[in-house]
């Protein structure tokens, strides 16, 4: 049976951007969010099928959501450019009214040993993971301050956890970098959280564990050694989704996964609009 949108769901009304969401665990929350009544917009730099070499794209996650009967929008957005940064939050006002939801989801890696890593690639990856996630937040904040109410999710990884002292990484892993800014989000999110307590807003961080997301096969990160790993998209959305509504007091300055949220609330991770 297809999914459709319940537009009495635990997000009716409810004005969600989410970034990175073209393909992948960003593409899963935005249809999850519009399958309990949220006003979604879908933003990433691929704006149509066959742009990126990678399969997915804003306009045809917003169509799935409008096919299923709910509100969206596609707004290309390149999170390194400011202008782009500031025009999101502007074309999601003034076709939806101020933002509830924030998902920073976006991200942009490369995997490449210390001693060899780029400039020019350094400064991206921390323009896109942790600058970008930052301005967005402070483009949204002063209305949720207003209205006393929003969340923040911000999309985090394993990669955030210390290596192990002594012990030798995967030859050429080269994660170093990545793993450096999904720390800085996750100290970035409990900080803020403390902020913005007294106002009630949300904010919280949340990791996949290994989803086998487009992105995660381009980069090769699922193997022989892991795959029995690998977890479906749908729990990353359904915890996603229990991390944006309910009491804000009560649900703040989270560093959790997407395994404990389910076991924690007994979640049942609900099929996606197709």
């Amino acid at each position: 049976m297809a999914v459709s949108v319940n537009k009495n769901g635990v997000l009716a009304g409810k004005v969600a951007v989410i970034t990175g969401a073209s393909r992948g665990i960003g593409e899963a929350i935005a249809l999850r969010y519009a399958a309990e009544g949220a006003k979604v917009v879908v933003s990433a730099r691929t704006e149509n099928d066959g742009d990126h070499v990678l399969a997915g794209s804003i306009n045809s996650v917003v169509q799935r959501i409008k096919d299923a009967g709910g509100e969206a929008l596609a707004v290309r957005c390149d999170l390194s450019n400011t202008d782009d940064r500031v025009n999101l939050i502007k074309a999601t006002e003034d076709a939806f009214g101020p933002v509830d939801i924030l998902v920073n989801n976006a991200a942009v890696t490369f995997f490449i040993p210390i001693v060899d890593f780029p400039e020019r690639r350094y400064r991206l990856m921390e323009e896109v993971q942790v600058y970008a996630p930052l301005h967005l937040s402070q483009l949204v904040l002063p209305k949720m301050k207003e209205r006393k109410s929003g969340w923040i999710l911000n999309i985090s990884s394993h990669a955030a956890l210390h290596p192990k002292s002594g012990a030798a990484g995967p030859e050429g892993s080269g994660g170093t970098v990545y793993g450096m800014c999904k720390a800085a989000l996750e100290r970035y999110t409990t900080g803020l959280a403390s902020e913005v307590y007294r106002d009630g807003i949300g904010v919280n961080v949340i990791s996949p564990g290994l989803v086998a997301t487009p992105g995660v096969v381009y980069h090769k990160l699922v193997n022989e050694s892991n795959k029995d790993r690998v977890t479906p998209v749908e729990h990353m959305a359904e915890a996603c989704l229990r991390l944006v509504y309910g009491d804000a007091s009560a649900m703040t300055g989270r560093i959790t996964y997407a395994d404990d949220m389910l076991k924690e609330f007994k979640l049942e991770p609900a099929e996606l609009i197709a």
